[in-house]
């Protein structure tokens, strides 16, 4: 379901909604910049076929190659290929208006010129990239994007892409002078050829005239190119991951502390993997991460409601600085129509919040036998349950917790973004309700009793959001419904009136697919659903936080146009963990950097405690 909203909602300012509709609508994509990144994917294309493919010419110009130099073929055959690359690699850049893309385009698209006319005599070739050159020139106020946060692994994924497409154009540009070979080289013979022209030797293929010295060069400048590419990336300064600095969790707190309890994702916006921006008052703030270019909020702006605008401009001028794609993943619906209302962007259902109100919890009835089956079972087999504060956990005990929450995690990375803290036991986050489960065996583990742990996060001062379910693989199963209950039982002893679980995608659709008259297009899209809940839990999550019996809050993904949420769904899919494009250090290594991490919240949560 989509939806547009409009309205007024303004903090104070006569007619600023309408102002800041009028600001924030961008950043939409421009057309100079797109047209002026395909035409450069073009021109890139041409500079390497016209260094590959010594052939790939028709000019009237043929007559002045017998006066220039013959040694300036293979430079020129050279440089027109190592153009083309790079001209394909600025690309991307250029369509999202980064300003680096645009002044190495401007350098670059003489030298092609240069190439094209040297190698090629060809005219049209140097129209081409001169005629590209214009609106790069004269447009040059459309490419004014700042860079977007990086790190240097994008040094080591250069490297391999880079060396995977040099090996396949060199492997065509060994072959495409078949006519010039002295024999009959093998298949392996050429990829040998390749790799030894890369790295700068020659290889087992020869040639007759100076069609060797146009290949050598050729291989050469690839080689020189990934070489470069790969060392430019890896020792320029590092634009490190976001960060929340300590000033910004002391404010961020402060407004949890009056406004908290609006949103039930309010805490998680505290990861320290966030980056923020604030409202000109400092009254409201907005957390995100960029991910592959998308700037990825979750949950609603942080503060009074009525400073949400303000948070939520710094937001979208942000985003347009760096060419971003603005994007809100889980916003409530009331989150929903102020980002809808102040931006022209689109909203759409993503799905429900289990949200359980404690008052109305009970294992009897109908409804709650299975549940209350699996409880009364489990607890027959021994197990026992404890409900309390993280800061009322024992610094061994809280260790035992950590170690045993990193163990048994079911995946290499730590899932979660939009509803997970990712972290366990921080002195400053003593407010968490932890519920975990014990059961005295014969042999004591390394965990010892320890079987099952959940963690919640505050939710203003009368609630808890679920953060993480974790269990040892060897319980029984049903230690999660254990839990829940353990803690839905304890909660008024706390103060506690409201617990969000899980989040179920397209919950909805789910539900409605599988009634009675659900029509043929209904049916098919939960058939889908179903299929991907073998990969993504789709199904399970909902069929889990419906045995409480919950009430469902709607919570909606934000974005500015179709055309950019299958983009949005894969750098999603990035945060939360289910997709990994970097290499994970070996387990030996994070369990080291766990074990370095626990000792320094000890130490840190044993000052709080001295103090």
């Amino acid at each position: 379901m989509s939806v547009r909203i409009d309205g007024e909602l303004s903090d104070g300012v006569p007619g600023r909604s309408s102002r800041v509709r009028r600001i924030l609508r961008g950043p939409r994509p421009e057309a100079v910049p797109v047209l002026v990144a395909r035409a450069c994917a073009v021109v890139g294309l041409l500079d390497i076929a016209a260094g590959v493919f010594p052939r790939f010419r028709h000019s009237r110009m043929h007559a002045l190659a017998e006066v220039l130099p013959g040694s300036f073929g293979p430079f020129a055959a050279a440089l027109s290929l190592s153009v083309g690359v790079l001209l394909l690699l600025l690309a991307h850049g250029l369509k999202r208006r980064k300003r680096r893309a645009w002044r190495a385009a401007v350098v670059l698209l003489p030298a092609g010129a240069a190439a094209e006319f040297v190698y090629r005599h060809s005219i049209v070739g140097v129209v081409i990239s001169l005629a590209l050159l214009a609106p790069l020139l004269i447009h040059r106020g459309e490419f004014a994007a700042l860079p977007d946060p990086r790190s240097r692994w994008r040094a080591l994924a250069n490297f391999v892409l880079m060396s995977a497409g040099s090996l396949a154009l060199g492997l065509i540009i060994v072959s495409v002078h078949t006519h010039r070979m002295v024999g009959d080289p093998s298949v392996a013979d050429r990829l040998t050829h390749v790799v030894y022209g890369l790295i700068g030797f020659e290889g087992p293929v020869d040639y007759q005239g100076n069609t060797s010295w146009t290949v050598a060069f050729s291989l050469g400048a690839l080689g020189w190119l990934t070489a470069v590419t790969t060392v430019y990336l890896a020792f320029r300064p590092e634009h490190p991951a976001a960060r929340l600095t300590e000033e910004d969790e002391t404010r961020l707190r402060e407004l949890l502390d009056r406004h908290g309890g609006r949103d039930s994702l309010g805490h998680f916006a505290l990861r320290r993997d966030k980056a923020v921006v604030f409202s000109p008052s400092g009254k409201a703030a907005v957390t995100y991460r960029v991910v592959s270019g998308v700037m990825l909020a979750s949950g609603d702006p942080i503060g009074d409601v009525e400073a949400w605008p303000g948070a939520i401009e710094r937001f979208m001028d942000e985003a347009k600085a760096h060419s971003w794609t603005p994007a809100v993943m889980g916003c409530s619906e009331t989150g929903g129509e102020v980002w809808t209302r102040e931006t022209g962007l689109d909203a759409l259902e993503l799905g429900d919040e289990a949200v359980v109100d404690v008052a109305d919890f009970s294992l009897a009835g109908r409804a709650m036998r299975n549940v209350r089956q699996m409880v009364k079972r489990i607890e027959r087999a021994g197990y026992e349950t404890r409900v309390r504060r993280i800061r009322d956990l024992g610094g061994t005990e809280l260790e035992r917790v950590r170690r045993a929450a990193e163990d048994w995690r079911g995946t290499d990375t730590e899932r979660g973004f939009s509803m997970a803290l990712g972290r366990i036991g921080d002195p400053a986050d003593g407010e968490c309700l932890i519920a975990t489960a014990h059961k005295q065996d014969e042999e004591p583990g390394e965990y010892g009793d320890l079987k099952a742990i959940l963690h919640f996060v505050p939710w203003g001062g009368d609630g808890v959001s679920l953060d993480l379910m974790r269990r040892d693989r060897s319980a029984d199963p049903g230690m999660n419904e254990l839990l829940i209950v353990a803690a839905l039982q304890a909660a008024p002893k706390f103060g506690i009136t409201r617990i969000s679980l899980n989040f179920a995608m397209f919950r909805s659709a789910l539900a409605r697919g599988e009634k009675i008259g659900a029509g043929p297009v209904l049916r098919a899209w939960r058939g889908l659903l179903v299929f991907l809940s073998r990969w993504f839990q789709i199904e399970s999550l909902y069929k889990f936080n419906a045995k409480f019996q919950p009430r469902w809050e709607p919570r909606f993904v934000v974005y500015r146009a179709s055309s950019d949420l299958p983009r949005i769904g894969f750098a999603a899919m990035q945060a939360e963990g289910f997709v990994d494009l970097a290499l994970p250090l070996p387990r030996f290594l994070r369990r080291r950097s766990a074990a370095r991490s626990a000792c320094a919240h000890s130490v840190a949560e044993g000052d709080v405690r001295a103090a």
